[in-house]
């Protein structure tokens, strides 16, 4: 079985309002890029892909006015894809959704989230409540919330087997708004702070399902990761390193080789999932952002990492026209994991 994580940049922009792709040569979200050159790029990648279900990221908006849901399955039936059927959990104001496309010929998949509407640390509220935890060391609890909320997804194969998914897409550290060298600063720790809670609220998640002997995958765009940024060595470890229990005993651990590679690679050579232009630079910045953990009864399983990257994977390089879509199609590259279940 294969999945995949995919952030599609900007995926809803391609579709209007009744879910259709839109699919001219107007310009799309990205730079440079049409929307009708956007579509073909992913319908490219998805088709290449060939996954059973896909976790995406920056999935099309669900509002009173758009059925994310709608759209993703008419861009399956576009392209012939297995991974024909969406779920989205709980939707968000950002027009970003976090959605799962899957084979419904292979798996069944419901949104089903766990935890109370609110709660502190040990109480792991549900996604679209409010996390009550002290950022600032005041002795004042601070409610923090998920602008985004992770999906998470209860998995049952045709076989039998039954597995969690919980896909996620936190909040970048970027500080908007800020108008002096002061301010950026301030405004970079308060949401470094803020997303290191929300990584300890999903790692609380991540203990109750290993307590229960769930098989479970965590999955998507961390917007961070071992060594990303100078935030880090402030409060000691990054968001990702939080997840994935690095420190913990090893049954209590969730596993991403990835990361793992970037926690041993302070400097040298480095992996990457995403490709950004930094204007002022006039460069690319390669990050690796993206991430599948799995729970240490699917590691034994020695399930195998991919990152569909244009340049470093040479199957990827020698596919001329797989190459030329990853670029087209979007800032982040997909990682898949193949397994035997």
């Amino acid at each position: 079985m294969r999945i995949a994580t995919y952030n599609v940049e900007w995926f809803s922009n391609l579709f209007g309002d009744d879910g259709q792709l839109i699919d001219d040569n107007s310009w799309s979200s990205r730079r440079d890029v049409t929307k009708a050159q956007q579509t073909e790029a992913l319908g490219l990648v998805f088709q290449a892909l060939d996954a059973d279900a896909v976790m995406v990221i920056e999935a099309p908006d669900t509002s009173p006015r758009r059925d994310g849901t709608a759209a993703l399955e008419h861009f399956a039936a576009r392209f012939g894809l297995r991974a024909r059927k969406s779920l989205i959990g709980f939707t968000n104001d950002t027009q970003q959704e976090i959605a799962l496309i899957y084979d419904p010929d292979k798996m069944q998949a419901i949104h089903d989230p766990k935890g109370p509407a609110t709660g502190g640390k040990g109480d792991g509220p549900r996604f679209d409540g409010a996390f009550q935890i002290d950022l600032d060391v005041d002795d004042r609890q601070d409610h923090v919330t998920f602008s985004k909320p992770p999906l998470e997804v209860a998995l049952t194969l045709k076989s039998g087997a039954a597995l969690r998914l919980i896909g996620a897409h936190l909040k970048s550290k970027a500080p908007h708004g800020a108008r002096n060298a002061d301010a950026v600063m301030r405004l970079s720790i308060a949401n470094r702070r803020k997303q290191l809670a929300q990584c300890i609220w999903l790692r609380e998640r991540v203990d109750a399902h290993l307590g229960a002997a769930e098989p479970l995958i965590v999955l998507g765009d961390f917007n961070d990761g071992p060594g990303l940024d100078e935030y880090e060595k402030l409060f000691g470890r990054s968001s990702v390193e939080i997840v994935m229990g690095v420190g913990l005993p090893a049954q209590s651990q969730m596993l991403d080789p990835h990361a793992q590679h970037a926690l041993s690679q302070r400097m040298g050579a480095r992996l990457s999932t995403s490709r950004f232009f930094v204007r002022h630079e006039n460069r690319y910045l390669n990050a690796l952002l993206d991430y599948i953990m799995v729970s240490p009864d699917l590691a034994a399983r020695q399930p195998k990492w991919h990152i569909w990257h244009p340049f470093d994977d040479p199957d990827c390089w020698r596919r001329k026209d797989l190459c030329a879509a990853l670029l087209t199609a979007s800032d982040h590259f997909p990682v898949t994991l193949d397994i035997d279940l």
